[in-house]
């Protein structure tokens, strides 16, 4: 059985070939803009949980992950082509809402700091 060790440093490959692979392969505009926050392989090998991320207001996550979705192949076969295994796991894609939740609770923070009373340097 493989170590979680080795499982993070698989995984931690298939985010960085992937996100080149969309950089430079990727011919579907709805991949653009999409940012691979993070990758979990299971114990087995046998699955790779693959988040996703964009800045692009216009396209909605479901869109976004059914392109991943009806791409996986050409992206499964891209990926074990560069990464040498015994047999390559199946890619699942999700959507990651931490950089959408992060912003949120950093606006929220922001309107704090502006309705929070000035401070100054006097004290009484």
């Amino acid at each position: 059985m493989p170590t979680p060790a080795r499982a993070r440093r698989l995984a931690d490959r298939i985010r960085e070939e992937l996100a080149e692979i969309l950089r430079r392969e990727a011919a579907d505009p709805r991949l653009a803009l999409v940012t691979v926050t993070d990758v979990v392989v299971d114990r087995e090998f046998s699955q790779a949980t693959i988040y996703l991320s964009t800045t692009d207001p216009e396209r909605s996550p479901e869109e976004i992950v059914q392109a991943f979705g009806r791409a996986s192949g050409f992206l499964r076969r891209e990926l074990a082509a560069r990464i040498q295994l015994r047999s390559f796991p199946r890619l699942r894609f999700r959507w990651d809402p931490s950089p959408e939740h992060g912003a949120r609770i950093e606006d929220l923070l922001a309107g704090i700091r502006r309705k929070a009373p000035g401070r100054s340097g006097n004290k009484s």
